[in-house]
């Protein structure tokens, strides 16, 4: 019998987490001498209380959209991708590439192309781990870590001797091409008479991102390979014995993590910097974990946790600039999130578990 129904292990657990841990941040800003209300109502403010606000909440948002459903993917698969950060930065050299070498007419056009692109690098980047871990046993954890570092050093290689521009000292590709520019919320909703801050830098991305995650919904859940996936995650014996074969599901699963991964830097390369920098993941590939724990691994919820560390993202820059609190609490308040809807998981799971059991006992 099935302890709780599905909505609340998606929506109802991660909220009682998150309630926990927005308590006991709140005593850590009584401890710094702050109003914790008061810091509340300026995050609040700050990161949904203008169209610029939801603006950069939502551009954080998309990158955390797509490096949290890289996480659940490889997680159905039971795998724990840690190297979404360097799977975007790969492809977000994909996306420079397929942006700077290819004539493109309309962003329209240019959007499809960096899109495959940037899919197709940062699975790449995430071959070599899921081959390791199938055929040789190397633990994906370790191998995707290291590949973290690995793309980091390769991006610096590249971008301080290769693509960077004659004359420049600015470690980073020349401008994409006009055409390649991807419109803005602002560009969107002008025509339909709604007003949004052009200086936010949420862009179509976000459709696209949304776009993802039904996708892999249907994937998941409607597809033979979802069901392939999620049996192995399950029981490698028992998916074995029904006649799956693990090192395939395993490299699909990551190639298929890593794309998505690597799908974020159409955000934040062609999107909002309009060229390849260094450090334009900004940790997001990490924050993908959270996503994705908080989330249960179900897009639904990876969209909506997406959103609230957008808001933390936003509305705790909001609050280093205009209070005394600084912005590693910040840190603290998303750790402790994770704490609850990770490792402190089941501390929350049971009690409402035991709930469901005695009303369906009472109701039977």
């Amino acid at each position: 019998m099935q302890k709780m129904p599905a909505w609340a292990d998606i929506v109802l657990v991660p909220l009682v987490s998150l309630i926990l841990a927005a308590a006991l941040s709140a005593l850590v800003i009584v401890g710094i001498g702050e109003d914790p209300v008061a810091s509340v109502k300026m995050m609040v403010q700050g990161a949904l209380g203008s169209t610029y606000g939801w603006g950069y909440t939502l551009y954080y948002a998309t990158n955390f959209m797509f490096t949290g459903l890289a996480v659940s993917v490889a997680f159905h698969a039971r795998m724990f991708n840690i190297g979404g950060e360097g799977q975007a930065m790969i492809g977000g050299l994909g996306v420079a590439l397929v942006a700077l070498y290819i004539p493109w007419p309309h962003w329209s056009m240019a959007i499809i192309g960096c899109t495959i692109g940037a899919a197709i690098f940062g699975a790449a980047w995430a071959y070599v781990p899921a081959i390791l871990q199938a055929k040789r046993g190397s633990h994906i954890v370790i191998t995707t870590i290291m590949f973290n570092f690995i793309a980091a050093a390769l991006l610096n290689y590249l971008l301080v001797n290769i693509l960077i521009p004659p004359g420049s000292m600015d470690p980073a590709t020349e401008s994409f091409p006009a055409a390649t520019h991807l419109p803005t919320l602002h560009d969107l909703l002008a025509p339909l008479g709604i007003k949004f801050s052009k200086a936010a830098p949420a862009n179509v991305s976000l459709i696209l991102a949304l776009l993802s995650a039904f996708a892999v919904w249907i994937l998941i859940w409607r597809t033979r390979l979802g069901y392939e996936i999620r049996s192995f995650g399950h029981s490698e014996s028992a998916a074995k014995y029904a006649g799956i074969n693990p090192v395939k599901i395993t490299v699909i699963a990551m190639l298929i993590s890593g794309g998505l991964a690597g799908m974020m830097s159409i955000n934040t390369t062609m999107g909002e910097s309009e060229r390849l920098i260094l450090n334009a993941t900004e940790g997001a590939g990490f924050i993908g974990i959270a996503v994705a724990l908080m989330g249960r691994s179900h897009p639904f919820g990876v969209v909506l946790a997406s959103i609230l560390f957008g808001f933390l993202y936003q509305g705790g820059a909001e609050l280093a600039l205009w209070t005394k609190i600084p912005r590693e609490l910040i840190v603290v308040i998303q750790a402790l999130v994770i704490l609850f809807t990770g490792a402190l998981d089941q501390m929350v799971r049971a009690p409402i578990e035991k709930l469901f059991l005695a009303f369906g006992r009472k109701g039977v």
